[in-house]
């Protein structure tokens, strides 16, 4: 796969719609790519996609990227058509006013919609000093009245931010997207699952699409504890704070600077060992890698690393701006090293190397 043909992926995979509990169209997609490369993959009862390339009497490696992303679910439709809605995620209120939006349809298309709330000439002085509260916003997706919009849409339907895939900046350095929390983390494991296509890995190896990480981990979990692994690798997206301003022991990561290898997270410390061994790797191989400098947010490894008789976790999250928001930004090396860090760590994993360092 070329670097061309990485971007495109990932573009594909981050314009899919799939709020938490709506993946199922981002497991079709993904799946499509999977057998194009022949391999063959499952739904568990949660809607995890899972490929599992068996071998006998070897560590037995899940390696994990989720498939939502952060969005919203119908709570109520008003008398005037308008969409009253919940966050599914962590999702900044100050973000959501005027952004256009992407919302699920009864019969499965979708509809363009844009979240308001009331105008800033009509706000008293007290509201314009404070930030709009979900509760007091809005789904607009052109109805007059309530029926109108009950012929399109139902509670408990879902939307996503409706925004474009950009690259931008010097020499397109840097790319633009909804969803690259975590599309980009599935793009890399379809990159890694191309590389070692017809390799002898000795690794008993779960490549797992999971479900539901943005409310609470719970396609990991069931996941985790069917599988019983022994290592993990968790590829993820992570919040950076590399901006003006931000003292330097405040920040996560830098973009451009490689992949983040987390030590900790607020629910989990990830194995020394793994993390030594991937940062050996990586200056040996030349690929760029970073620590992950600031304990912040948490991702799948939260729930596997304590499934079954525990589990040896490593994450390795792409450092990313303005996270959950329709404009997430990263920079394309990251993306392009982190896949080559992945596929090194498969083929060169040394079990003795971690559990001795």
């Amino acid at each position: 796969m070329t670097n061309c043909e990485r971007i495109e992926l990932l573009r594909e995979l981050c314009l899919a719609f799939g709020p938490t509990g709506c993946e199922h169209r981002v497991a079709s997609l993904i799946k499509d790519k999977l057998e194009a490369l022949g391999y063959e993959s499952y739904l568990d009862r949660v809607g995890n996609l899972i490929v599992h390339i068996p071998c006998e009497n070897a560590p037995r490696v899940m390696i994990s990227a989720h498939t939502d992303e952060v969005g919203f679910i119908i709570s109520e439709i008003t008398e005037s058509g308008y969409l009253k809605f919940r966050v599914l995620g962590g999702i900044d209120p100050r973000v959501l006013c005027g952004k256009h939006v992407t919302v699920e349809t009864k019969s499965g298309d979708f509809v363009a919609g844009v979240i308001a709330s009331k105008a800033i000439h009509h706000q008293t002085a007290e509201e314009r000093k404070a930030v709009t509260p979900i509760k007091s916003m809005y789904i607009d997706i052109g109805a007059n009245k309530k029926e109108d919009a009950e012929s399109v849409v139902e509670l408990g339907g879902c939307a996503t931010f409706d925004s474009k895939f950009v690259q931008f900046g010097h020499e397109n350095a840097f790319i633009k997207s909804k969803a690259i929390d975590d599309r980009l983390g599935c793009a890399e494991m379809i990159y890694v699952l191309e590389k070692i296509k017809g390799q002898s890995i000795p690794l008993d190896l779960w490549f797992c699409f999971t479900v539901r990480e943005e409310i609470g981990l719970s396609g990991a979990q069931t996941a985790a504890q069917s599988i019983r692994p022994d290592y993990s690798i968790v590829i993820e997206s992570t919040a950076v704070a590399d901006l003006p301003d931000v003292p330097e022991n405040s920040r996560v990561a830098k973009l451009g600077e490689g992949g983040a290898i987390s030590l900790r997270d607020r629910s989990t410390i990830y194995d020394r060992g793994f993390v030594r061994m991937a940062l050996a790797l990586a200056e040996s191989k030349g690929i760029p890698a970073q620590l992950k400098r600031y304990v912040s947010g948490g991702n799948d490894a939260g729930h596997i690393h304590k499934s079954g008789s525990g589990v040896r976790a490593l994450a390795i999250s792409a450092p990313s701006r303005y996270i959950h928001s329709p404009a997430c930004v990263v920079s394309k090396n990251d993306y392009l090293s982190m896949g080559e860090l992945l596929y090194t760590i498969i083929t060169n994993f040394n079990e003795e190397e971690i559990k001795n360092a």
